[in-house]
């Protein structure tokens, strides 16, 4: 499946920039899992998670270094492509109500 990164208006990916400003291994380990997601591949826990129960198709890859741990939030639109919606680093267990309005809205968006 295609993967398409989530852009502004003005043409800027905020998950791509959030990557690139990770840990050399934090990159290594999200082009590993985009690569796997590409092809096909279902990924499941401890790499993956389902959020189903939050919206229909939103997963969250999870990656971590000795920084802490990230998350990164993807939509998979059947028919069309997977989306790399949100990134942020994990700070509670639950998506923060701002971030989830975030991730929504860009959900609407694709």
């Amino acid at each position: 499946m295609h993967i398409k990164f989530y852009t502004t208006s003005l043409g800027w990916s905020p998950v791509e920039e959030f990557v690139e400003a990770q840990s050399e291994n934090i990159r290594a380990d999200f082009v590993d899992a985009v690569n796997l997601l590409a092809s096909g591949e279902r990924l499941s826990m401890p790499l993956s998670r389902n959020l189903a129960s939050v919206y229909q198709g939103l997963h969250e890859l999870r990656l971590k270094d000795r920084s802490g741990q990230i998350r990164i939030f993807y939509y998979i639109k059947k028919g069309d492509a997977i989306y790399m919606l949100h990134a942020s680093k994990k700070k509670t267990q639950e998506i923060p109500k701002k971030e989830l309005k975030v991730i929504l809205k860009r959900i609407g968006e694709v």
